[in-house]
């Protein structure tokens, strides 16, 4: 899913820069940098720091004027106080990545769980980087980010579903379904609760889900999320299908944790 997702952002630059490609290998390599530095930066490496910013780096993030030694000193300092109380890691997700020869953009998602179980609690954070190749190495220019709002959180909610449904990974359904969801099958048009919903999982394999056309609005402690969702896959039977599905989610946030609430989805004729 992450990886179509890439490739449509980059479909739309590609008239804009077509001379200039971001290949996969390109888009891998940045990836593996942005997950170094993060890892460098929980170890308290002021080496890797100091040759990753570039001397004239500028932190954009509002509130935050930081220069390069600025960074790496509060950096530092963050690795020193969670080596004596040490936290969670967070965990680096939903990368989109553009590059030309010499410059690169670079955001993903930034999630820190706190606890276990269904009372675990997430903070959820998007980073932006921007890197330019200087002496035929890669280097931080300037930086940006802030903590996703509920619309944000509730929208990544709904890719992450398409992920689990690839791996049909039981365990995020009983996390993120609430008790007492409900939900209407676009294959049968049959009521599920939550019971029924967990039951289904495994009995087709899907290969390939997408979402597009995605829209998210919050109410409060409610949000509701539409979109179009492409899914292809055997059937029970060992058949191929290759559906679009319009659906409707609702979301519930409680305990300070959204949750699917209800889901309705209607399929759409070829």
């Amino acid at each position: 899913m992450q990886r179509l997702v890439l490739a449509a952002l980059c479909g739309l630059l590609a008239p804009v820069a077509a001379f200039a490609e971001c290949s996969p290998a390109d888009r891998a390599q940045l990836e593996k940098l942005d997950r170094d530095w993060g890892e460098a930066g929980h170890r308290g490496d002021r080496a890797f720091l100091q040759s990753l910013y570039a001397d004239d780096y500028r932190d954009l993030t509002p509130g935050r004027a930081q220069d390069k030694q600025a960074a790496i000193a509060e950096t530092l300092a963050e690795a020193e106080r969670n080596r004596g109380n040490p936290g969670p890691l967070p965990q680096y997700d939903f990368y989109l990545i553009h590059c030309t020869p010499t410059s690169a953009t670079i955001t993903h998602r930034v999630t820190t769980t706190h606890g276990e179980g269904a009372s675990a609690r997430h903070d959820y954070f998007r980073s932006v980087h921007f890197l330019e190749k200087r002496g035929g190495r890669w280097q931080v220019v300037s930086n940006a980010g802030q903590p996703l709002d509920d619309a944000g959180v509730v929208r990544y909610l709904d890719l992450e579903w398409n992920i689990a449904d690839v791996a049909d990974d039981r365990g995020w359904f009983e996390r993120n379904l609430a008790d007492d969801y409900i939900g209407v099958s676009s294959r049968t048009g049959a009521i599920e609760d939550k019971r029924q919903m967990l039951a289904e999982i495994g009995r087709v394999r899907i290969t390939q889900a997408d979402t597009s056309e995605l829209e998210v609005a919050v109410f409060g402690d409610t949000a509701r999320a539409s979109g179009v969702y492409h899914v292809k896959g055997t059937d029970e039977a060992g058949r191929p299908f290759d559906r679009r599905v319009r659906y409707i989610d609702t979301f519930v946030k409680r305990d300070g944790r959204w949750q699917i609430w209800t889901s309705q989805g209607t399929a759409l004729a070829d």
